[in-house]
């Protein structure tokens, strides 16, 4: 890393957080210590004499890694730019030798949980699932690690306080209050931004079509989509999701929710995450049956494991509106609005933000600050070195090489700020910001949030003002869910089987025959209920504590 990109970062990230291509080789990991090198040299100057720490033993880890696939330009998950500037410097800089071991990042928690049951899982290891955080956990599948906190100095710096926890540090999330042993540690989101409604605009403005306000306003565009696909010039696809439900379409159900719900019936009955329990969910996916009743939602859906088919009937030009991740129209990689692009010159994606509750509010889910969790393997060989690990991706010279790269190859200043240049060369990021190499922090932090839209804004190959409406709806009445510090044990053993069930049920709602969907919902309830998720709630509802 160049000396001047550290000193321009070092001006802009907090290393104190308060709130949430040219050569086929990687850059020499020498360059990052510049500064330091200075800095000896100046005590030299000084008289100074310089203290030389003696390294650890070689150790030799592995280190899980979110594989995404290689469309798009994406590069081998475990072998690329990145992974060979990881290695390279890890050595040089702790004497560890590491080896990635890919997990389908759409796959994550079947196969996380095969590499734990059958005692091959890498040394350290991260998932996005509580639910089997804390499965792993109940059955001594974790190290403990609050015998590691010293060496975790760094990390706890880059987490900073618990923002939803006042008096207590990030770090300490999973604590177990009872006993005090720590068996994971957070990430936290620098961007807690959620989910977005994307439409095209250039559609609307062809059939004379304001933006949609309403969820009526939606519809019946949806519908004007349908009805005008000569016009349109493509066979129309109105709306597009996956087989999961519950996230795809997650802005429209949030609006059906009972505006007057208590925190408490909120936090007991959101069983693994999922709204099926909660007072309107129900009406949310009867409105997802009438659309699809009415040829509105892609008859094919059901099938769709990942988001594959959906970025190619996307980039086709071929679909109306989706819900996804907040910015997931311009994630570069290249994103859905350049390929729709190369298809359709004037092709156009914009966020709304049009379903309101019965209180008027757009309410929408937003994320916790503790993103996923990083354990190490009670089976590890060496947590010492997992945990040196973990620490070392909290250093500020190995996060902003890792996230902004080389200036002039992986970023570019504007206005004095780091904007991430995408590239398709080796040195490609296969996920935003490498947020799948960076695994203590998702997304950047320059310090505060106006500042920090300028330069997300600025990393996307779109107009920068994209983004900033894009973050501007995803954040508008949004709220995290409540965090209540106790100890969950219920959901574990049946985290996998109930996702299934629940996206199986939910699917099944929404296709449901004329007239047959109060019949098919209950039915899904019934034995969702009774496939664990009553012992799920009943273990809630006994352990929930008032944080007002």
């Amino acid at each position: 890393m160049k000396r001047t990109l550290a000193l321009l970062l070092t001006c802009f990230m907090l290393l104190t957080i308060a709130a949430c291509g040219g050569g086929s080789g990687p850059a020499d990991p020498a360059s990052t210590k510049a500064d330091a090198a200075d800095v000896a040299d100046a005590k030299d100057a000084e008289g100074t004499k310089e203290v030389v720490e003696e390294k650890p033993e070689l150790a030799k880890i592995k280190v899980e890694v979110f594989d995404r696939g290689t469309d798009g330009g994406k590069t081998n998950a475990i072998d690329n730019y990145w992974t060979d500037w990881i290695k390279e410097k890890l050595l040089e800089d702790e004497n560890i030798e590491v080896e990635f071991v890919s997990v389908s990042r759409w796959e994550e928690e079947p196969q996380l949980s095969n590499l734990m049951a059958s005692g091959t899982a890498p040394d350290v290891c991260y998932t996005y699932s509580t639910s089997l955080i804390a499965l792993f956990r109940d059955q001594g599948g974790q190290t403990e690690l609050s015998s590691f906190m010293d060496k975790l100095t760094d990390l706890d710096t880059l987490l900073g306080e618990d923002t939803a926890l006042p008096g207590r540090r990030l770090i300490e999330r999973n604590k177990i209050m009872e006993t005090g042993e720590i068996f994971s540690v957070p990430a936290r989101r620098m961007n807690v931004a959620g989910w977005n409604t994307f439409i095209r605009k250039d559609w609307l403005d062809k059939l004379g079509l304001p933006l949609p306000e309403t969820r009526d306003d939606w519809y019946n565009a949806l519908v004007a989509f349908r009805d005008n696909a000569k016009t349109l010039g493509t066979d129309v696809i109105p709306f597009i999701m996956t087989d999961d439900v519950h996230h795809r379409a997650m802005n429209l159900i949030c609006s059906f929710l009972n505006a007057d719900m208590t925190p408490k019936d909120l936090w007991v009955n959101s069983v693994i995450d999922r709204y099926y329990m909660l007072d309107g969910a129900k009406e949310g996916y009867r409105y997802l049956n009438k659309m699809y009743l009415d040829g509105l939602i892609d008859p094919e859906f059901y099938l769709y494991k990942d988001d594959v088919k959906n970025e190619e009937y996307i980039k086709a030009g071929r679909v109306g509106s989706f819900i996804h991740n907040w910015d997931q129209a311009f994630r570069n990689s290249p994103s859905y609005l350049d390929g729709l692009r190369e298809n359709v010159p004037d092709g156009e994606f914009v966020a709304i933000d049009p379903f309101k509750n019965s209180k008027g509010k757009t309410y929408k889910k937003m994320y916790d600050a503790a993103g996923l969790n990083i354990f190490v393997p009670s089976f590890s060989e060496n947590p010492e070195a997992a945990v040196r690990y973990i620490n070392w991706l909290a250093k500020p010279e190995v996060y902003q090489f890792l996230q902004f790269g080389e200036e002039g190859k992986n970023h570019k200043l504007v206005n004095g700020i780091p904007a991430v240049t995408p590239t398709d060369g080796p040195s490609i990021q296969n996920s935003s910001n490498n947020i799948d190499m960076t695994i203590p922090m998702n997304g950047l932090w320059l310090g505060d949030q106006e500042t920090t839209t300028k330069a997300l804004a600025n990393g996307y190959t779109c107009d920068p003002q994209y983004i900033v409406d894009a973050m501007k709806y995803a954040m508008k009445d949004a709220e995290a869910t409540m965090v209540v510090p106790v100890t969950l044990s219920a959901a574990g053993p049946y985290t996998e089987d109930l996702r299934l069930k629940g996206n199986d049920g939910a699917c099944n709602s929404v296709r449901a025959a004329e007239g047959q969907f109060d019949k098919v919902w209950d039915e899904f309830i019934a034995d969702w209920r009774a496939s664990g998720a009553d012992e799920i709630i009943a273990e809630r509802a006994e352990k929930y504590i008032d944080m007002n």
